[in-house]
């Protein structure tokens, strides 16, 4: 095998490596401000239009509580709890698969899924 080869493809398993890397699991808390008023139905409601704006199943509605979980291009696979008072809510990491999730990290395309949910939900509650 030529250098140059060898050179290439120690390259190419450099780059796949650094593109797939492992992130710490994004949990969000967010305490809304004191002028904020909104009820617990209004921010389910927005929690729940959020989740469907970005294409996430709600798999549980409860008094405090949805439950939702994503699948993409028929893989990867990320399930979520989503705890809410009148004051508060929070989005935390439930369950995955083929994200690579093991001691506390994750694939960086979850994080960026809860983020991109987490700031539809907090632009919904700006509108209320």
């Amino acid at each position: 095998m030529s250098s140059l080869l060898r050179a290439t493809l120690i390259t190419l398993a450099l780059l796949s490596t650094a593109g797939c890397t492992n992130k710490p699991v994004l949990n969000t808390q967010h305490d809304l401000p004191a002028t904020t008023q909104v009820s617990e139905e209004q921010i389910k409601q927005v929690i729940v239009a959020a989740l469907q704006k970005r294409e996430w199943t709600v798999q549980r509605l409860s008094p405090q509580l949805v439950q939702a979980e994503i699948t993409v291009r028929n893989q990867f696979y990320a399930a979520i709890d989503i705890r809410y008072t009148r004051n508060s809510y929070a989005i935390t990491y439930r369950d995955s698969r083929d994200l690579g999730y093991k001691d506390g990290k994750i694939h960086r395309n979850y994080n960026r899924w809860v983020s991109m949910l987490d700031r539809d939900i907090m632009a919904g509650l700006r509108m209320q």
